[in-house]
Formats: C-alpha cells, structure tokens, sequence
C-alpha cells in the first residue's frame, strides 16, 4: 500500500497523541477515518479536524478491552463503509511500579489495555482486512518492547506481549498467502500525554514521573511519529523504530544481549526511582 487516498483506516486511541497525529495526516492524504477512544472530548476534537480537512469520518467511544464491543464496532465500520483497509491498534495507558508493590489488578489492567486491546482489534478486523484484498494492520508496541526497564515490569510485559503476537501474525499472513501487511511500531520518547495520565503503585509519585518523562525523555512530536508510521506503512516495513533513543537502544541491546539488564539496573533503576519517589 503506497497511497491512503480512499483507504479506510481505523485508528484506535484516536484522541490525542500518535493517534490524532495519525488522523490528521491520514485525512490530508484523502485517507476515510474510523476513529475511536474513551475520552469522547478528544475524540471529537480529532474528528472535527479531521473533517476540516475533508475526510469522511466515523467516530465511537470504544473500550479496546471490551472485546464485545471491539467486535461489534469492527462491524460496524465495515457497513459505515464497505470496506477497511488499514487498523492502527493505538491505545494504550502506563503504569509505574516494581512488581513486589503493584497490585494484580493493576498489572491486569495494563495487559487488558495494551495488550488484549491489540489483540482484539487485531481478531476483530482482520477478516475485513483479508477481504479488502489490500490489508494492513499496524500494532504500536513500545521502545519498552525492546528493552526491559526496572519498575515497568506490567508495561513491560504487555508491550513486549505485543511485539511478538504482531511478529508471528506477520509471518502467519506470508505463510498463509493473504493480502494483508503488518507492522510492530516500537516509539521512544513521543510528547504525548500518556506519562502524565499514567498510574502508579502505592508509595510511587505519578505526577514527578510524568515531569521527569515530559522534560528528559520525550523528544519526538506525535507528528514525526506518526510520519515515520506512515512511511513505513508503506514500504511494508516490519519493524518501525521511531527516535534516536529507540533506535539506540535496540541497537544497544542487540550488543550487549543480556548484558544491558545489569548496566540498566545500575544506572536507570536509580533515575526511575530517584524521579518517581513519593513526596507525600
């Protein structure tokens, strides 16, 4: 796929961040939208941009972690429509927390989100992708699925989850001769609001975490990112990097195999806990 001009292209988590970005270019290429998320505000904001610039667009306040309704929505796109081409699975939520002080439901509810989410807006519109004969999902995992970092063990898992469930669907659509492309999106830093919107464990200060996420780490804009995307959408890239960090550091542990766990205990360990620690 190497245009989007009259494309159907479902973008969830689609009221802010790389999923905005991603509306907004998409509807400058003449791309058609079926934008979703749980804050309805964003989502219209989105929406009413996209449709400025003259995409035909279809929103709904959706819970990528309720698999019914991700069911029933898939659905509904392919009637509002006819057709789908594209599915980017962009929601997601952040929690911070070493695993011996996170709660099991808090660790579930990251999984629940960003993992099962990918999962099932990936199981619910891949028979309309197969049937649009040119098909293309698009899963965003996480520079953190790269590389493990202390107190994101549950971010960790469910973004690592999605790396390898995107990597064996790739070769499964090869393998079985469909017409549908995949890509594993693994940004870095991004400004984008899910640090600042991120929980945390007890004793853990959210809101230090999310400054020191916005000021030190989050150097790319939601718009290169979702250019980089795009780009690689489009020359059927099947690994997107976004960022000189991620770059840097997957290249980093390719080096170092297990090594970077030991020099990352010892050096970001201490900067998580130093920038998370409780101030109450």
């Amino acid at each position: 796929m190497t245009k989007f001009q009259g494309k159907v292209a479902v973008i969830t988590g689609a009221g802010s961040g790389i999923g905005r970005a991603l509306a907004l270019q998409l509807a400058k290429e003449g791309a058609k939208l079926a934008l979703s998320d749980v804050n309805t505000i964003g989502l219209d904001e989105t929406a009413q941009a996209a449709r400025t610039l003259g995409a035909d667009v279809h929103t709904a306040a959706l819970n990528v972690a309720e698999r019914e309704a991700v069911l029933a929505y898939a659905d509904e796109v392919a009637a509002h429509f006819g057709k789908v081409n594209l599915i980017f699975n962009n929601a997601g939520i952040a929690f911070t927390g070493d695993v011996e002080v996170s709660e099991f439901k808090d660790i579930e509810r990251i999984m629940d989100v960003d993992f099962w989410g990918v999962v099932n807006g990936t199981k619910a519109f891949l028979p309309h992708l197969i049937a649009s004969g040119d098909g293309h999902v698009v899963n965003i995992s996480s520079l953190f699925g790269l590389v493990a970092i202390p107190s994101q063990s549950a971010y960790n898992a469910a973004k690592f989850a999605v790396r390898g469930f995107t990597e064996a669907l790739r070769m499964e659509m090869i393998t079985n001769g469909h017409p549908v492309r995949v890509t594993c999106v693994h940004p870095g830093g991004i400004k984008t609001a899910i640090a600042r919107t991120a929980t945390a464990a007890e004793g853990t200060d959210a809101s230090s975490l999310g400054e020191f996420f916005d000021k030190h780490l989050a150097r790319t804009s939601p718009e290169a990112a979702a250019q980089r995307i795009l780009t690689d959408v489009r020359r059927n890239r099947a690994r997107c990097l976004i960022g000189l960090d991620a770059r840097a550091l997957d290249l980093f542990q390719r080096a170092t195999g297990s090594g970077y766990q030991r020099i990352f205990a010892a050096t970001a360990g201490r900067v998580m806990k130093k920038a998370g620690q409780s101030t109450v």
